[in-house]
């Protein structure tokens, strides 16, 4: 029996990351919808089963995405759609609250069309500036500021109010710094590593002791098909991230020395807002669902040089 799957920022990297990891299965069919706002058709997956299909759209359009649900009738929705990166959302603060349509317009239509699980994929900034490490899903407090974390946080109460008034299930990713292969070159790994390869000099905000771990993305897929396959945390929360921290300052010197680079590390004045001085999730669950030890950093990194599709410009 086929399982028709919705893939929303499907062409972005983590959500083409899991349409290939899903494709793999013939009894999938992927559908992924994207408005190629950041994604980018070329990371679109090429299935040898003929189970992906690529439909841009922009899901903050009711009538575009009411549409794609009315003819497909899916029965499993991963939502990635959102507006990402640091820069970009404190940039676009109302481009980054009208996600917000998009969430609602997803778990209408999904309550409405027989969906039997929406898989959502919050962020670890939600968290906000912590005020408890490990930062544990259900007993660190939700101390959103910033519109992006806020538009994270209210997904997630949508989803928990779907679940009590419509019986909607849900699960709930809270994505910890997840980098690989595929990963656009405004984010923290791959913009150091272009630098790097480059020789350019590599800029930290602040002394760079903020801390934050990093989840390859291959630790990222096999816990969460894992949590999809197995029927794992129904209606409930996972931070999806490895508990290993590192300064921004040591990922610098890690990816110059992988590198074999002869970058120089420039310090800039501290960011005004969004840069949190530290970042740990309790991975328990993580660990569960994953069941063997994490990449560590520098084999994640020696793999993104590896591969060929790995964009240094």
């Amino acid at each position: 029996m086929t399982r028709k799957i919705l893939i929303t920022g499907g062409a972005g990297f983590i959500g083409s990351s899991m349409a290939e990891r899903l494709a793999q299965d013939p009894a999938n069919y992927i559908v992924i919808v994207d408005n190629l706002l950041t994604g980018s058709h070329s990371k679109v997956p090429k299935s040898i089963h003929q189970n992906v299909q690529f439909i841009k759209a922009d899901v903050n359009d009711q009538k575009e995405i009411s549409a794609i649900f009315l003819a497909y009738r899916f029965d499993y929705v991963f939502h990635y759609a959102a507006v990402v990166g640091v820069k970009r959302t404190l940039a676009n603060p109302v481009m980054v609250l009208n996600d917000i349509k998009g969430i609602n317009n997803i778990l209408s239509l999904a309550k409405n069309t027989g969906v039997k699980r929406v898989f959502y994929t919050s962020s670890s900034e939600v968290y906000g500036e912590p005020v408890e490490y490990p930062q544990n899903e259900h007993t660190t407090p939700l101390n959103s500021r910033l519109p992006y974390a806020i538009v994270k946080n209210v997904g997630e109460a949508y989803l928990r109010s779907f679940k009590r008034e419509y019986d909607l299930d849900f699960t709930i990713f809270r994505l910890f710094n997840t980098y690989g292969p595929k990963q656009s070159t405004d984010f923290v790994i791959s913009k150091f590593i272009s630098a790097a390869l480059k020789d350019r000099d590599i800029t930290i905000y602040g002394d760079g002791k903020q801390t934050r771990t990093f989840c390859y993305i291959e630790d990222h897929l096999d816990a969460t098909t894992n949590c999809f396959y197995n029927n794992l945390l129904v209606n409930d929360v996972a931070n999806i991230g490895t508990d290993i921290e590192f300064t921004i300052l040591e990922l610098a010197q890690t990816i110059i020395r992988v590198t074999g680079s002869r970058s120089q590390i420039v310090h800039l004045p501290s960011l005004k807002e969004g840069d949190m001085t530290r970042r740990r999730p309790d991975s328990t669950k993580m660990r569960e669902l994953l069941n063997r030890p994490f990449t560590p950093l520098e084999d994640g990194l020696r793999a993104i040089l590896a591969n060929s599709h790995y964009v240094t410009s």
